[in-house]
């Protein structure tokens, strides 16, 4: 909760420097004098309701919906030796990084994958795959539980919803202001909106949201290697090591559909300004350069 508050507090105060600075600038007077009549501080605040809430929507409804689209079998009970295995290490791992104890599941898929995915630290899901079990030895599926776990104990899910939520909001704002320019400057629109608003406004939008993602992915490899830190924290460097080198025998796995992506152990990109997830080499070195 106190990260959900700082969060929110810092984009206020990114939104009232930004009013300030448009003030300063004189950008409404501009705008005035080329006929877009549009109040700047309602077009940011509107801009943010709309770009949290899809956010806040999303995280609040995580859990939720990674168990439909992924199939978990959530373990309630242990029917085999490796369900009470699982329990058991995430049990551990919980106790260590001093959160509540998340619900751990399965899902069916032959690739060696896994996932963290909930609203907050202490009401998470954990989720490995059929092939990661069938794949890894013990030591390397306890360290990927352990990547998994330090997701959840950063927080990692609510500071990316929320910084996806601050990169939707101006998204959303300097498209529409661009939508404004082209319809009343270019096409000469006097009344209301005219198509030429709604189409750039739209293209903007694709445009802005795609170059935004970069900062997004960025931030997504930024996290991964924290939790490989973790992780090795956790079960113990080696057996993270060890873990990212069994993934690099697998690596034509297939990402995880959506905002799963930057909460597993594997991902990758054809362009690496679009990779959820370092080079698996760069966090292997990255693991061995911190001993």
């Amino acid at each position: 909760m106190m990260r959900i508050l700082l969060f929110l507090a810092t984009n206020i105060a990114i939104m009232v420097v930004v009013s300030i600075i448009f003030n300063i600038l004189g950008l409404s007077g501009t705008l005035d004098a080329q006929g877009i009549d549009l109040n700047l501080n309602a077009l940011l605040i509107m801009s943010a309701v709309i770009g949290m809430t899809g956010s806040v929507i999303s995280l609040a409804m995580s859990k939720w919906s990674a168990k439909r689209a992924m199939g978990v079998h959530v373990i309630e009970q242990a029917q085999n030796q490796t369900e009470q295995w699982l329990l058991d290490i995430v049990a551990t791992q919980a106790r260590l990084a001093g959160i509540s104890m998340p619900e751990v599941g399965v899902f069916q898929t032959p690739e060696a994958n896994a996932f963290a995915t909930g609203m907050n630290k202490n009401n998470a899901l954990i989720a490995v795959s059929t092939g990661l079990l069938q794949n890894m030895n013990a030591d390397e599926v306890e360290a990927v539980i352990g990547h998994e776990m330090s997701h959840v104990a950063n927080g990692d899910m609510v500071t990316m919803a929320l910084m996806q939520g601050v990169v939707n909001t101006f998204v959303f704002f300097f498209a529409t202001l661009i939508g404004h320019f082209v319809d009343r400057v270019v096409f000469k629109t006097e009344r209301g909106h005219g198509p030429a608003y709604y189409i750039t406004q739209m293209v903007a939008q694709i445009a802005l949201g795609f170059l935004a993602s970069m900062l997004v992915m960025w931030f997504s490899r930024y996290r991964e290697f924290k939790a490989d830190a973790g992780g090795a924290k956790l079960a113990g460097p080696d057996k993270m090591i060890a873990a990212l080198r069994a993934l690099q025998r697998g690596q034509d796995v297939p990402d995880l559909p959506g905002q799963l992506a930057a909460f597993g152990i594997n991902g990758g990109g054809v362009n690496r300004l679009f990779m959820s997830h370092p080079p698996l080499e760069e966090r292997i070195a990255a693991l061995q350069n911190s001993r």
